[in-house]
């Protein structure tokens, strides 16, 4: 595989909506996500100016911070360069920096044995004259230009998220197209045959007439009076420019930029990836734009394959499932972009890839816990908590959750934690606990279901075993295998829980354990496994903790825990800006 060119650091100054960024992106697929104005297509954009094949790029007052031109801007890189790039061959001497890890340092000659690796320092500045200067900063600090033909070199795919993406496949100086195909003066035997082409012929007698005059006129003027037609090229356009790919269409050969977004953006990569060097970088903003799923994920797939530094932007739950060996990064509102660690969030970024694109994931421990914060948040804001970006994920269980907790709000999101407390882990969940704030719940003791069920009247216990469908039997079943007795009818069950000072103790004991699938006193591993699945005929779906949520209501449960609640539900709120509530204003 050719070796690629790679970005070490990036560094963003006063460049559009950014004012300082630094960052050290992975060597392969880098994904940034984030809201919407964020930043992330103008860290794209950065890149993609710093590495311009041509210089006619034009700079505008909006590519300034506040659009203040007096500071300019600045975007600057360390690069790490193949061989294949040549960059030994440029008419002026470039010197390496060494890479130390996190930055770039000054050569030491003691290293002459084991030298670190070898990088370059890029930067492109903005002039408080609307002019684009670009730099190659050597270690002695002096500057030299950074050239077109070096540029082109290192090569930068990119893929906007606008109809103006067909740059790579026609003959553009330093498009995929133009590096694949133009060796040996290519654009000069193109101008030459086209120049060559008698424009004239096509001309009717009285538009011949009508030049002829012309030239007549021209000539007692002065004036170049010979005159002809042909194509011609003129400032910013080439006739190159003009030349693109063609495919077959039901039989008609059409430009290839004419087809669907999709194909384009697939097709542009394809070119890039033929060029013999493919020394590249590729950028592509909004990666889902124009692609079915199928096709979105070949492209990912393909990109993963490539080995390539790719730069991605991405808003499509499909792409995030789809790109496992890719980097994670969140850019936050501040334009910090924060690594998501892949050890701790794999699991999330395969079962519910959405929770990286909500504006507030909340996630829940599990399926019960989804279903009855849907159910106990559908009246806690002032919309469906859907259309203010509050998703609720399935955490994936205690252990998991915390690992994913960790991750996500190291890497800068804003979210919410519902989880129960198993008395594990106490000082891990103390820091998550100082880091989140309200935004966390967690039971004093215990999980969802025994706090719910701890605050049922004893006249209303077996009420918990009325399914949604009306009918007891599969829930009394478990009551009567725990018991150990046959009959699972009322009497039964409330004779076999012992004498009437502890009956119900024992009963709403026994709830809970079926409901958590407790197997505790289980007199061998079989029953265990029986008594393990209990909690699925309860509570243990996301059917289920809607239903637990509608109980709590039906059985006036929620006044005893809605003080505990509250501030959870208040923290939430306070993330979209409403006004917090109070005690016995939530009506779930």
């Amino acid at each position: 595989m050719v070796e690629q060119p790679r970005i070490k650091y990036l560094a963003i100054s006063k460049f559009r909506g950014i004012d300082s960024l630094e960052w050290r992106p992975d060597r392969r697929i880098n994904i940034l996500i984030g809201g919407g104005d964020s930043g992330k297509s103008t860290v794209l954009h950065a890149v993609s100016l710093l590495f311009s094949p041509t210089n006619t790029i034009q700079v505008l007052e909006t590519d300034y911070l506040n659009r203040s031109t007096k500071e300019g801007f600045s975007i600057e890189a360390v690069v790490e360069i193949p061989i294949e790039v040549g960059i030994s061959d440029h008419q002026q001497a470039l010197w390496p920096w060494e890479w130390d890890g996190q930055k770039a340092i000054l050569p030491d000659p003691s290293h002459e044995g084991r030298p670190n690796q070898a990088v370059f320092k890029f930067r492109v500045r903005g002039t408080d004259e609307l002019e684009p200067v670009w730099e190659v900063v050597q270690p002695n600090e002096d500057v030299v230009a950074f050239s077109v033909g070096l540029r082109r070199k290192i090569g930068v795919v990119r893929l906007a998220n606008d109809d103006r993406n067909d740059r790579d496949l026609r003959l553009v100086s330093g498009s995929a197209l133009d590096r694949l195909l133009s060796k040996g003066n290519l654009k000069s035997r193109i101008n030459k045959q086209v120049s060559d082409a008698n424009i004239s012929d096509a001309l009717l007698k009285d538009e011949k007439d009508s030049l002829a005059t012309l030239g007549v006129a021209m000539r007692e003027a002065g004036l170049p009076y010979d005159l002809d037609l042909g194509l011609t090229s003129s400032q910013g356009l080439s006739i190159g420019a003009l030349i693109g790919l063609l495919a077959s269409k039901d039989g008609v050969m059409l430009p290839l930029a004419s087809w669907g977004a999709g194909t384009r953006r697939m097709s542009a990569l394809e070119v890039a990836g033929a060029t013999e060097a493919a020394t590249r970088l590729t950028i592509i903003d909004e990666i889902e734009r124009g692609l079915e799923p199928y096709r979105l994920r070949q492209l990912i797939a393909k990109l993963t394959k490539d080995g390539s530094q790719c730069f991605v932007t991405t808003h499509s739950a499909v792409a995030i499932s789809a790109a496992t060996e890719a980097a994670l990064w969140f850019m936050d509102s501040k334009a910090k972009i924060g690594p998501l660690p892949h050890d701790k969030i794999a699991n999330q970024q395969r079962r519910d890839p959405e929770t990286f694109l909500a504006k507030i994931p909340v996630i829940a421990e599990g399926v019960t816990e989804v279903g009855f914060l849907r159910f106990l948040l559908r009246n806690a804001f002032t919309a469906r908590p859907e259309d203010h970006g509050v998703r609720v994920c399935d955490g994936g269980g205690n252990e998991t959750m915390m690992g994913l907790l960790q991750g996500l709000s190291e890497g800068g999101l804003v979210l919410g934690a519902f989880c129960d407390n198993e008395g594990k882990s106490p000082e891990r969940w103390r820091r998550i606990s100082e880091r989140f704030g309200a935004r966390l719940f967690q039971w004093r003791s215990g999980c969802l279901e025994e706090n719910i069920i701890a605050h049922v009247r004893d006249d209303h216990l077996l009420a918990l075993a009325q399914e949604p469908d009306g009918t007891f039997g599969r829930r009394m079943r478990t009551l009567a295998d725990r018991l150990a007795i046959k009959d699972k009818d009322e009497a039964s069950i409330l004779a076999a829980c012992g004498n009437p000072e502890r009956r119900l103790a024992k009963l709403r004991s026994i709830i809970v354990a079926a409901a958590t699938g407790n197997k505790d006193g289980a007199p061998d591993e079989q029953t265990g496994k029986e008594w393990s699945k209990h909690s699925q005929v309860w509570f243990k779906s996301l059917a289920g903790g809607v239903e637990l949520g509608t109980k709590m209501i039906s059985l006036s449960v929620w006044p005893c825990v809605e003080p505990e609640i509250l501030p959870f539900i208040n923290a939430l709120r306070a993330t979209i800006g409403d006004h917090p509530l109070a005690v016995g204003e939530l009506r779930p």
